[in-house]
């Protein structure tokens, strides 16, 4: 027959041939050189901050190497075995691809990356941080000698005596405060001002020190004025605090100065009018303030408003806004939850429930002058101003009989109907204004555009007339209104507008 062919076979190399692996490694030998030169690049760039990736590079590096020799087939021998069926051995070497490691690589030159940028922007920051710096250099070297160029040495600066002589000053302010009764304002003030002055010197402490000598001149002036409050202090120490609905006391002693308020809700043009606190010896503790602007005639009474708080005033958040047949005048006054005002162009006394927003009566004042025949010295259509005092209703106007001189008439609040009656012999039209406090009326007349004066006293309860000096310091010129509120003891000004408070301290009866 022939040679077997087995025998041919087994004397022939046998060839093997695996084209689906070698040439999925060969895709991957391409993939690892493209690999390869990204690494080269982000190692490239990770040294610039001082980072190496050198030895993950030289892995591959030498992969590669050995990796580009390889063929895509391979000669081998093979044997026959006892059936005659062909057979050889292959060799796989057990390097393969580092394909885990590529990944590690990779993810390793994402975030070389992301910190060069991050350290790239803090060379920026750093950049601009330094600039700002050499500037404040800059100023502080000009500061420096200007020092030395002037007389001004650290040496003047003593923060400690400061602020020992701060403590002191309000050591003795505080004791003032306590020994003082009445009013307190000037006190008061002068402790803020010390308060303010040793903020100022903490924080003067930790930045320029030399503006501490412009402090020390401000204290100077300080130290001044508690002289001034230590020469006063035995003659205030005299005086005596009284409460509410007490009236064993002198005449006004002394008022303090204006505690401005807020300008009327209806604006700077409605300079006239009133307003006050609601005063009612039932209801003591009720707090109620009504502000009553006329139109900008300075005559009719038009609309009111009503707060449940001084809180309230002050956020003009109103209980109510009312509208009423037309008042006159800034006489108006509250008591017991009415409003009493002159009913325009007559002399009638008109009584308004508050509750309902109604008149509820109107009586004709006896012999009354009205429609502006006897008003206050600069004041227009004031011919009646209703008070009130610790004991009820009162009203104050002039007539005809009296040749224009104040008349005092005490109400009953119910009916309007004219209790008792005293005349004065002080001419209306020269008194700017007036009120009443236990009983005494007291008149005011200007000193000049911001000062007024209490001058003029008349005691119902004894008949007798009086002359004092208080001085009330105003902010604007014309005083269209005063009103006194026994619950508070506290007086309500209009004034060209605006609001104005002033508490008052009495003379004990041991000094009349």
């Amino acid at each position: 027959m022939g040679k077997s062919p087995n025998h041919a076979i087994k004397r022939l190399p046998s060839l093997i041939f695996i084209p689906s692996e070698e040439a999925e490694k060969m895709k991957l030998i391409s993939a690892a050189k493209l690999l390869f030169l990204l690494q080269s690049t982000v190692a490239s760039e990770s040294t610039v901050n001082g980072v190496t990736a050198s030895q993950p590079a030289d892995i591959t590096h030498r992969y590669l190497e050995a990796s580009s020799h390889l063929e895509p087939f391979a000669n081998v021998t093979g044997s026959l075995d006892d059936h005659g069926v062909c057979q050889c051995s292959v060799y796989l070497p057990d390097n393969t691809f580092p394909v885990q490691r590529m990944e590690r690589l990779e993810i390793l030159a994402q975030e070389l990356s992301v910190k060069f940028d991050s350290e790239l922007s803090k060379v920026s920051q750093y950049t601009r941080e330094i600039e700002v710096y050499e500037r404040r250099i800059l100023n502080l070297t000009k500061k420096i000698e200007y020092l030395e160029k002037t007389s001004v040495s650290y040496t003047e600066l003593d923060f400690q005596m400061i602020k020992l002589e701060i403590s002191e000053m309000e050591r003795l302010v505080i004791q003032l405060k306590t020994t003082l009764t009445g009013s307190n304002v000037i006190v008061e003030q002068l402790y803020e001002e010390i308060k303010n002055l040793s903020l100022m010197v903490n924080k003067l402490e930790s930045l320029d020190k030399n503006n501490i000598l412009a402090v020390r001149r401000e204290m100077v002036a300080l130290q001044k004025k508690l002289q001034e409050c230590e020469a006063n202090r035995n003659q205030s120490t005299n005086t005596h605090h009284f409460l509410p609905g007490n009236c064993g006391h002198g005449t006004i002693l002394n008022i303090s100065q204006p505690y401005l308020i807020q300008l009327n809700w209806r604006g700077f043009d409605y300079k006239y009018g009133t307003w006050g606190r609601y005063s009612s010896p039932l209801t003591p503790e009720k707090e109620l303030y009504w502000v009553a602007p006329l139109n900008t005639d300075g005559r009719y009474l038009e609309y009111y408003r009503l707060y449940d708080s001084y809180d309230d005033l002050l956020l003009f958040k109103q209980k109510g806004q009312y509208r009423i047949v037309y008042g006159e005048g800034s006489g108006t006054t509250v008591y017991n939850n009415y409003m009493y005002f002159n009913q325009h162009s007559s002399g009638n006394i008109a009584k308004l429930d508050l509750s309902t927003n109604t008149v509820v009566l109107r009586k004709l004042l006896p012999n009354a002058a009205f429609n502006n025949r006897f008003s206050y010295a600069g004041v227009s259509w004031q011919d009646m101003d209703f008070a009130v005092d610790e004991s009820g209703l009162w009203v104050i106007y002039s007539t005809e009989a009296s040749t224009g001189n104040i008349v005092i008439s005490k109400l009953n609040e119910t009916s309007l109907d004219v209790l008792d009656t005293w005349e004065t012999k002080q001419y209306k039209p020269s008194v700017s204004n007036a009120f009443i406090i236990c009983g005494v009326l007291y008149a005011t007349r200007p000193v000049n555009t911001r000062k007024e004066e209490i001058f003029y006293t008349y005691d119902t309860n004894t008949g007798k007339e009086g002359r004092i000096s208080v001085i009330i310091d105003k902010m604007l010129e014309t005083v269209q209104s005063l009103d006194y509120s026994p619950i508070d003891r506290n007086l309500y000004m209009f004034n060209n507008g605006y609001l104005v408070r002033y508490s008052l301290t009495f003379q004990p009866l041991s000094l009349v």
